[in-house]
């Protein structure tokens, strides 16, 4: 049995703690701030609350295969429901397409409403990540990358030179589909330029297994993953903040934080390693996807009836989210502003024909130094910086023994799913305790 030592309280860094202490480990966990969820977690104000993090959506086979291992199902503890719609798209033309998720057949009809012939193109193109959906998983998401025995397609596939940003001018000459193709990365914080073509597979996951939510907010993950901890017995130490690692004869022996050491046979570090000095070096070639600006609204009165995300694409780039916990009779919606913010959002969305400026009872405004500041790093990860970067993040092995890394910046995709795969590596280079 190994003492480990789990620093970040994250979604990652709980996934690792919940599977090492299952598989018999001394599992202590370290969080930096006085709860547990990271980006997990809610804002609250007047009554009403908030998904904190961005995102309100998540592919449930990862979470479901992590509450299967380490206790009860998932659906014992939350209570999931599919979207019907994925998210409504609204363009500076005044088109709006109402895209579906999991079942090919119905976003071909529903591009189609685009114009003849859009609907093909488009399914087309997101059959064309299958191949690399089943090379990915297998050999990166779901087994720790070594260059040595890596097989040819993938690092054919990691080396390629192409950016997403090439692939959609080439395959699409309606820029909404563009535009729908890559706005979950423009808002996540990167260019297209940058990013590789394989990013773009998150449109093939939606497209065969939809997209679910948490009613009420993702918040409830937080909440039945902090009840797991306690479940499996791992340690919890809050308002803890890690100042490094410690590391001696190039292996990691303990985890300093202020006042103290906690020792450690192993590290699980889940938050940015660049603010711990030990891994610094090897992460600076890494920079953070920063976060948008985000305007938390709660809204009273005759507030438009819209679908759970809508993108309003333009300068800047707003995505609305719907269906956070409000007062009988009201709304709580939260705003994600990305780009040239030259004037109120509220202004902005009214522009947009989405007017509720005079149903606002309550607003709380989070700049990307507000967000990054509360979570202690970016939860959108590592920055792309260039389409054969893949291979600059840490993670999950390090060159140093016994440190392993998960969460947001050990991992190549975005949001929960590959922050839990992340952790799920980690479990398997750790194994079962002897």
């Amino acid at each position: 049995m190994a003492r480990v030592v789990v620093v970040g309280g994250g979604f990652g860094g709980m996934a690792a703690a919940a599977r090492l202490a299952k598989l018999g480990h001394d599992v202590t966990l370290l969080e930096r701030s006085a709860r547990l969820g990271g980006a997990l977690g809610s804002v609250e104000q007047d009554g009403f609350a908030w998904d904190a993090g961005p995102t309100s959506t998540l592919l449930p086979a990862v979470v479901r295969d992590l509450f299967r291992k380490s206790g009860r199902p998932l659906e014992r503890e939350l209570d999931l429901q599919p979207l019907d719609l994925v998210r409504e798209h609204r363009f500076a033309d005044d088109t709006v397409l109402r895209l579906p998720g999991g079942s090919r057949a119905a976003q071909l009809a529903a591009v189609d409403e685009l114009g003849p012939g859009l609907g093909e193109q488009w399914v087309e193109h997101v059959a064309s990540y299958a191949d690399t959906w089943e090379l990915l998983r297998k050999e990166w998401f779901e087994r720790p990358y070594d260059p040595d025995v890596a097989p040819r397609e993938l690092t054919a596939l990691l080396d390629r030179r192409e950016s997403l940003h090439k692939r959609l001018r080439r395959t699409f000459r309606d820029e909404r589909l563009r535009l729908v193709a890559g706005h979950r990365l423009v808002m996540d914080g990167h260019g297209l330029r940058d990013v590789p073509v394989f990013a773009g597979v998150d449109l093939y996951l939606e497209q065969r297994f939809g997209a679910w939510t948490v009613p009420g907010g993702l918040a409830a993950l937080g909440t039945a993953m902090a009840d797991r901890l306690a479940l499996r017995g791992v340690t919890v130490h809050t308002g803890t903040a890690t100042t490094d690692l410690v590391v001696r004869d190039g292996r990691v022996v303990a985890v300093a934080v202020a006042g103290g050491e906690v020792v450690a046979d192993l590290a699980v570090v889940a938050i940015d390693p660049r603010g711990l000095p030990a891994l610094a070096s090897y992460a600076a070639r890494t920079m953070p996807a920063f976060p948008p600006v985000v305007t938390h609204l709660g809204l009273e009165g005759d507030v438009p009836d819209l679908p759970h995300e809508v993108v309003v694409h333009g300068e800047p780039l707003m995505v609305v989210r719907t269906g956070g916990r409000a007062p009988d009779g009201a709304a709580a919606w939260t705003v994600l502003t990305r780009g040239r913010v030259y004037e109120d959002v509220l202004v902005a969305l009214t522009r947009r024909g989405i007017d509720v400026r005079t149903q606002v009872v309550t607003r709380v405004e989070r700049t990307p130094r507000d967000l990054v500041e509360a979570w202690g790093g970016s939860p959108h990860g590592v920055l792309w910086q260039g389409p054969r970067s893949a291979r600059t993040r840490l993670g999950p092995r390090t060159p140093i023994a016994g440190v392993l890394t998960a969460g947001a910046h050990a991992t190549t995709g975005s949001g929960l799913p590959f922050a839990g795969l992340s952790a799920a590596l980690v479990a398997e280079i750790v194994g079962r305790a002897l």
